[in-house]
């Protein structure tokens, strides 16, 4: 299989039930989706739809009631480096500097320090952070903590990147520049990508497909093909094309 084949999720059936007892509920409902290599999937829906919680099984953080999940064939068992995962709020070391926190992955992977900076560095520049190499988290933005949280995650060459809302604490002109950051990197490094959001301009924006999925407990009510040409940029987002289908979004999020 070769690289541009790999990160291929598949889904069938899957059903979540979180708490125990008479606080036992179902959260994520028969889910059933395909998701090829290199696409870019958007979760859209409503808080506490299930969102967060489908991720977390892709992530191997939670288990299946009923149902599968798996990449590339192979059944999820638990946590991998293999599905990288950014959440909102930033997972950084806080006493290790920007260059350490990126090449963590490869330190524990027993690489040299000399290799595993130089790749670092590489990402770092990728995404717009040559010269901070020696900072520390404390010392940057949220947008420049979440920068480094992308490149702490692309060095461990991950087939699935898995993003929990990364930009929804940022201002909305940071969280432009992050998105369109985004797109960038993922139209370098092809990866899949499975991408929760609340946010309809967000979903439409980056996803060549959209899960909109419905109140708990959270099934996909539409599996909606955005095609939109890419690159884009943020003319995109005053476009006739762009209202429609966020109409549409909005039709679907508030008949459920």
């Amino acid at each position: 299989m070769s690289h541009t084949e790999l990160g291929r999720v598949d889904i069938k059936d899957l059903s979540i039930t979180l708490g125990r007892g008479k606080q036992a509920f179902e959260a994520v409902q028969n889910v059933s989706v395909s998701i090829a290599p290199g696409e870019f999937i958007c979760l859209l829906g409503p808080s506490g739809c299930g969102k967060s919680t489908l991720l977390g099984a892709l992530a191997g953080h939670l288990p299946a009631s009923s149902g599968s999940i798996r990449v590339d064939a192979k059944s999820i068992s638990g946590p991998d480096s293999e599905r990288g995962i950014v959440f909102q709020q930033h997972t950084l070391f806080p006493w290790k500097s920007v260059i350490d926190n990126v090449a963590f992955g490869l330190k524990m992977q027993g690489i040299p320090r000399n290799v595993r900076h130089e790749q670092a560095r590489d990402l770092l520049k990728l995404v717009g952070l040559a010269g901070f190499e020696e900072h520390y988290p404390a010392q940057l933005s949220g947008g420049m903590q979440q920068r480094v949280e992308i490149a702490r995650v692309l060095i461990n060459s991950p087939k699935v990147i898995l993003m929990d809302e990364p930009f929804g604490a940022l201002d909305a002109q940071t969280r432009i520049m992050m998105q369109q950051l985004l797109l960038r990197v993922w139209e370098r490094f092809n990866t899949t990508i499975v991408f929760v959001t609340h946010d309809i301009d967000e979903a439409l924006f980056l996803a060549d497909r959209i899960l909109v999925m419905s109140a708990r407990p959270g099934r996909i009510i539409e599996n909606l093909a955005v095609d939109f040409q890419r690159p884009r940029d943020a003319e995109l987002l005053t476009s006739e094309a762009f209202m429609h289908l966020k109409r549409h979004c909005l039709q679907l999020l508030h008949l459920r």
